[in-house]
């Protein structure tokens, strides 16, 4: 079991900025893919950034180079930095965790509590 905990999400005006953090209970190395999703008022709930073990990380295209996340192995945490924030970017923010366990190849998905985020303009 994994356990991602989420923190950091509050209140920003429009062009401001929040750093999201997600500590996840186990060793980030050992996670094949790590990402935030947002569900929005009146949405569906939906990608913001995705980074896999091995490869880049990429965002949703409503981002336009505002966002960027970063690893902490020594936390173990997996950090989202949002500027330029807009009110459309208000939403519960929510961590996501895929492993692949080996040898058998089950996936296995985890998801955290989420944290409000609020843009005012």
């Amino acid at each position: 079991q994994v356990r991602l905990v989420e923190s950091g999400g509050g209140v920003a005006q429009a062009g401001g900025w929040l750093k999201l953090s997600c500590q996840f209970s186990v060793n980030i190395g050992n996670i094949d893919t790590m990402a935030w999703y947002r569900q929005v008022p009146g949405n569906e709930r939906e990608l913001v950034a995705i980074w896999p073990k091995s490869g880049s990380s990429t965002y949703g295209e409503f981002v336009k180079g505002r966002f960027t996340m970063s690893k902490d192995y020594n936390d173990n945490t997996l950090n989202l930095h949002m500027m330029r924030l807009e009110p459309d970017d208000t939403g519960v923010y929510y961590c996501n965790a895929k492993i692949r366990r080996r040898p058998t190849g089950q996936e296995e998905i985890y998801w955290g509590q989420g944290t409000q985020v609020t843009v005012s303009s």
